[in-house]
């Protein structure tokens, strides 16, 4: 396939890209900047430009563009770009994709787990009901902006939560570690829907092919709480796990992003794609967490 991709060089667009190419797929990535390589095209998503003739060669377009929302603090304007990032890069691929004369036969757009907000107690699937606070507001917006796709092509949201690998969100909770600092976030008890970098690459294939739409939750089979995802890094880098940092001090310093990043319990069921065909290769937290700190 000629697939477009947008965040390619982003810590999961890198392991995508590999994935690809090394199925035999033809890869184009979006970048910000005058291109450099054969590989690259040029756009400008926050003034919604895109060159139509991009889209008019390509089978399937990936979107994983967004800002990031591990970036700390969640000042008021850094709300709007996460906000803003999203929305604009959709809403230019997807409005491309709908007046494309040659659509693309499918257009996979990223999404998060935040849709849910915290739910304790429930098993999350794709019919759960959108959750309260700015993270479900944010995906909301995100997943509505790919709809303008439809119908020219299929549409699917993959809903990712904390994605374990070399990079990311595990080198800051590793970093937390090495410095003395792991062990309950809150009670520990709230559940982190967790996936490998290989596995959310190699899902993001799958659907590629899938007949899937709409929204499709990407999270581990083998659910884990905070306290187990902390203590599985601590662990691994040698460091104790033993420093509480009290629900109220996270809501007080880190308000919005501490309630909705770090305390929010989100039990999200991958059994939909999981009945599709697709196969976890990473279905074990300590292997998996070992791996993404070895490099």
């Amino acid at each position: 396939m000629h697939i477009l991709i947008s965040g390619g060089s982003g810590f999961i667009g890198t392991e995508l890209t590999t994935q690809l190419r090394d199925a035999g797929h033809t890869v184009v990535r979006l970048v910000r900047h005058p291109t450099r390589a054969a590989d690259e095209r040029m756009w400008d998503p926050d003034a919604r430009w895109l060159n139509q003739e991009t889209v008019e060669h390509a089978d399937a377009v990936i979107n994983l563009s967004g800002a990031s929302i591990s970036r700390l603090p969640w000042t008021l304007s850094y709300k709007r770009t996460i906000l803003d990032s999203r929305v604009n890069a959709t809403t230019t691929l997807a409005a491309a994709i709908a007046r494309a004369e040659n659509p693309p036969a499918v257009f996979l757009s990223g999404s998060a787990v935040g849709y849910y907000g915290d739910r304790p107690g429930e098993v999350l699937t794709e019919q759960s009901a959108m959750g309260e606070g700015f993270l479900p507001k944010v995906v909301d917006a995100w997943e509505r902006a790919s709809q303008i796709a439809l119908p020219a092509t299929r549409v699917v949201n993959f809903r990712t939560g904390v994605v374990l690998g070399p990079g990311g969100l595990t080198k800051t909770l590793s970093l937390i570690a090495r410095l003395g600092g792991a062990g309950p976030l809150g009670s520990g008890a709230q559940h982190w829907p967790w996936i490998s970098l290989y596995d959310e690459a190699a899902g993001i294939r799958h659907l590629l092919e899938s007949k899937l739409s709409g929204a499709v939750n990407l999270a581990a089979p083998t659910p884990a709480t905070a306290a187990e995802v902390m203590r599985a890094i601590a662990e691994q880098v040698h460091r104790p796990y033993w420093l509480p940092a009290p629900a109220w001090a996270i809501k007080g310093i880190l308000a919005d992003a501490g309630r909705e990043l770090i305390l929010s319990d989100q039990n999200e069921s991958s059994e939909l794609i999981a009945s599709d065909g697709f196969t976890f290769r990473d279905t074990d937290l300590r292997q998996t967490v070992a791996k993404a700190l070895a490099g």
